[in-house]
């Protein structure tokens, strides 16, 4: 099990590019919430509980086909348990074989291995071009 947030947070990474969705969700805690604040309507903008993650998250590589993460950036805070996470996603949009390129922020909080909150801010108008409307990003 990683020791400290910013360690989770590189193992995510790491199974997000393995397309180990099974994984990545694993350092889920069971009660976790996942939020997205600038979702377009008609978009979740938070999915709780790893069932719910599940559903969410699992079949995401059937989307995005993300063969790179750089520009990888973690913030430590005040808190242990809290950082913030600033990354480019590269990839292909794999309905249309679009290249695909976001820059993400993310506030991790992160207790006993196991991510218990995950913000997820990235930039809805981007994602609507490449996807049209109704595409998780």
């Amino acid at each position: 099990m990683p020791s400290t947030a910013t360690d989770v947070f590189h193992q995510a990474l790491d199974r997000l590019l393995a397309k180990d969705m099974p994984g990545f969700i694993a350092l889920f805690a069971d009660d976790a919430v996942m939020e997205f604040p600038f979702a377009p309507a008609g978009r979740p903008s938070r999915v709780a509980g790893r069932a719910e993650l599940h559903d969410y998250l699992i079949d995401y590589p059937r989307t995005l086909d993300i063969r790179e993460i750089a520009d990888v950036t973690v913030h430590q805070t005040a808190d242990p348990e809290v950082i913030v996470a600033e990354f480019t996603a590269t990839g292909v949009v794999v309905a249309t074989g679009e290249p695909y390129r976001l820059r993400y922020i993310a506030v991790l909080t992160i207790r006993a291995g196991r991510i218990v909150r995950y913000r997820d801010y990235w930039n809805p108008l981007a994602v609507r071009e490449l996807f049209g409307e109704g595409v998780r990003a």
